[in-house]
């Protein structure tokens, strides 16, 4: 009998959060290190799925099935594939850092390590549910430790922004619930059987109008927590707000849930609606790249800086997906990685300056680079990656998002390249300010350089930067047959050339080591 990889890593952090109940809360360093040490222990639990994962295939791996309450036809379903694969190891990876980071953090310190936790087995479970039923209930057991996470521990304004967040997230939750029952009861009037498998609803044929309403409830759950322009507003008070291991989760994967969303279930589920709102969901995307760059460019907070920039980034992804080819949505799944890593990285270094300044804003810095030029080293690789340089993680995403969608609409990426032009200016802007010119604060001439444990916790993020930026084969090979087959998927179901511009069918990225797969079924398109 295989091991159960999945279910090991999902609930091992509740298997932390006992032990961290044993420990007396007097024990604030033991506290520490035991959710340090089982997060740790979780990430390399995980590192099997990359090395044993068979890129050959689309088929859902590591898969464990089993009865949960078969009256209702719920099981305990869950299993990866080349889309979520990533995103899985991307959460198992942060959130130790994130518990690292953590470590000044001294009010109420068992209960913080114990959301942390919780928040793991919540978004883990998210990526890997294969029950539909399954999926709702991680997807909102996440939200709750985040909520704690900002009211309890985040700045002044905590419960304005934790109470903005949760309300936000529920609001979307209920309609896409509501398309989930939906599908439940379709499912049983197309096949006679009660189930919430994602597979088997996968095989539904629905009508353009189902299609349409079901494709609306789940495009505002997810559209919320991209987030996408005009449902971003909760974003930058979240932000601002958290704890700094807080933001690096909520930058890094909670907002990754509402782009794997439309990858995993808009798109497969609703094909048809999915190509009719193609260009809705473009432009809102191109408004998101550019407003949260021009937005970033005029913020004085550093931390709302970098917020706003991820609604800026998220853009592109959503306009590599809704490219409807390889290059855009490998891109747009590749770009979901970078992100969390970039800006996951620009937050714990906002966190670090804050530790020694105790101020955000960008006119009390200045000057740093003299004193300390290990930290700036760190910030300039970060900062690079986050506007995309060539060799770095950042390029490798947005030049496959550019390149899938020039091929699907030129007028689309046209648009879209300003927001790469836009970035370098607010992000070489921004680290002008805090690293070069005079020293103006006398406070800045006695900062300490990066530390070990600011060593440890960046080293590893600088080192997958390179890694993706100088061999990105290695990550989108693992993708490769899955993105092919949700092609084929969605050209099969909608009826429809998967290329709606008239153009030819998409470029097979794997040609050299898989069959090209020819996803045109009939010369129709929707719209």
């Amino acid at each position: 009998m295989s091991l159960p990889i999945l279910t090991l890593i999902t609930f091992l952090p509740i298997v932390g959060i006992f032990l961290i109940l044993s420990i007396d809360s007097k024990k604030q360093e033991l506290i520490r290190i035991t959710a340090l040490l089982v997060s740790i222990v979780v990430f390399f639990i995980s590192l099997p799925l990359y090395f044993s994962f068979d890129a050959r295939t689309y088929e859902m791996q590591f898969v464990e099935k089993l009865r949960w309450i078969p009256s209702f036809g719920i099981y305990y379903h869950v299993g990866i594939d080349g889309i979520s694969l990533f995103l899985v190891l991307l959460t198992t990876f942060i959130t130790p850092i994130s518990i690292l980071a953590s470590w000044h953090i001294t009010k109420s310190i068992k209960e913080y390590m114990i959301s942390m936790l919780v928040l793991e087995t919540g978004m883990i479970g998210v990526f890997i549910s294969l029950d539909l039923f399954l999926f709702y209930i991680f997807w909102e057991l996440m939200l709750i430790p985040m909520y704690l996470l900002i009211g309890i521990w985040g700045g002044p304004r905590r419960i304005y922004a934790a109470v903005k967040y949760f309300i936000y997230t529920m609001a979307g939750s209920v309609l896409m619930l509501i398309a989930i029952i939906t599908l439940y009861f379709l499912n049983y009037r197309a096949n006679g059987e009660y189930t919430f498998n994602l597979l088997e609803f996968y095989r539904l044929d629905l009508s353009f109008a189902v299609q349409f309403w079901l494709f609306i409830a789940f495009f505002l759950a997810f559209a919320i927590k991209v987030p996408m322009v005009p449902f971003h507003t909760w974003l930058p008070d979240a932000h601002v707000e958290a704890p700094t291991a807080g933001s690096v989760i909520l930058a890094s994967v909670l907002l990754k849930m509402g782009t794997y969303g439309f990858v995993r279930f808009c798109l497969p589920l609703f094909p048809e609606a999915s190509h009719a709102f193609i260009p809705v969901i473009s432009w809102m995307a191109i408004v998101g790249i550019i407003y949260g760059a021009l937005v970033s460019m005029v913020q004085d907070d550093l931390k709302k800086l970098v917020a706003y920039s991820s609604v800026s980034h998220l853009g592109f992804v959503m306009l590599g997906i809704f490219a409807f080819n390889i290059q855009g949505i490998e891109g747009g799944i590749t770009q979901m990685i970078n992100h969390g890593l970039s800006t996951g990285a620009l937050f714990l270094i906002v966190g670090m300056l804050y530790e020694r300044r105790h101020t955000r804003m960008i006119a009390d810095f200045g000057g740093l680079a003299k004193q300390i030029p290990v930290f700036a080293v760190f910030f300039m690789i970060v900062t690079l990656s986050s506007i995309g340089l060539p060799g770095l993680n950042g390029f490798v995403g947005e030049f496959l998002i550019l390149v899938g969608t020039f091929k699907s609409h030129i007028l689309y990426a046209s648009i879209a390249t300003s927001g790469v032009i836009l970035a370098a200016v607010y992000m070489l802007w921004m680290f002008q300010r805090v690293m070069f010119e005079q020293i103006t604060h006398e406070e800045n001439k006695t900062l300490k350089d990066i530390n070990k444990r600011e060593f440890v916790i960046l080293m590893p993020i600088v080192i997958l930067i390179f890694w993706i930026g100088i061999y990105p084969n290695s990550f989108l090979r693992k993708m490769d047959a899955s993105v092919n087959h949700l092609l084929k998927q969605i050209g099969e179901k909608a009826n429809v050339v998967s290329n709606i511009h008239g153009q030819d069918k998409p470029d097979n990225l794997q040609s050299n080591t898989l069959p090209e797969i020819d996803i045109i079924t009939k010369d129709k398109t929707v719209w």
